[in-house]
């Protein structure tokens, strides 16, 4: 998230900003610079869902972690994907979507909600994993916690090196001073070594808490679905077919 929008929602979270101007807002987030640059991360953050604009009086409602106090419903930020292989994908730090689930689902970890969001695993390096009696593989959501986190060995984490995620399996190594990044599958995919002089170029995320699987038979169902679709559409032509069938 750009600093810009955390200094706002910090600002939301003290005082009521309703009555301010852009360029009240501006001020007192020690950023004078364009009221427009205040308002496009106003619009930011409203389209993120961190905050709701009335149409009518323009006034700013913060929303409670993506947590609607009234509802079992939760809805956590998808900020990308994390290669579980080379790293090849980017971790964007800008939100994709929201990953629903259940309060039951996160359990004790409903605490830390604030700090908790998702990415996507992408390859298989990661298939014997174990989160939970959950491996991780490719396709697969899972849900990182970063609330105060100090790593330790045997953790899974997500690693930001040169601007990219990975998932991996942590070992600190205090003998050679340094940090040993591990794939965890039937491949063999060398490990990452980290160097302690070089830990300013090497960021933990977060650790991964959860993995949330998709059925296996998912796909299968959803052909199901599809081919029930086209018989209550009756005949069509082939662009048509094609049309529903990629829906």
């Amino acid at each position: 998230m750009h600093h810009i929008q955390e200094k706002i929602l910090r600002l939301i979270d003290t005082e009521d900003v309703s009555d301010l101007s852009l360029r009240d807002i501006a001020g007192k987030i020690g950023e004078t610079g364009s009221p427009q640059k205040i308002k496009h991360h106003i619009n930011q953050l409203a389209k993120k869902g961190f905050i709701k604009i009335n149409p009518k009086d323009k006034r700013i409602q913060k929303i409670d972690n993506g947590m609607n106090k009234e509802s079992n419903v939760i809805s956590l930020p998808i900020l990308g994907s994390a290669n579980c292989g080379q790293a090849l994908v980017f971790a964007e730090n800008n939100i994709k979507g929201y990953l629903k689930v259940t309060k039951g689902i996160l359990g004790d970890l409903i605490q830390d909600i604030a700090d908790l969001f998702v990415l996507r695993a992408v390859g298989s390096s990661m298939t014997r994993s174990n989160i939970l009696n959950n491996s991780i593989e490719d396709g697969d959501y899972v849900i990182v916690n970063k609330k105060n986190y100090t790593p330790k060995s045997g953790d899974y984490v997500v690693s930001i090196i040169d601007g990219v995620a990975n998932i991996k399996k942590l070992f600190i190594d205090y003998k050679n001073n340094q940090i040993i990044l591990l794939s965890e599958s039937n491949q063999d995919i060398a490990p990452m070594y980290i160097h302690e002089n070089d830990l300013d170029d090497y960021l933990i995320a977060g650790q991964v808490v959860l993995v949330m699987k998709e059925p296996e038979n998912l796909d299968d169902f959803m052909n199901i679905s599809a081919s029930d679709i086209l018989k209550d559409l009756g005949h069509m032509s082939k662009e048509e077919h094609d049309y529903y069938m990629n829906l």
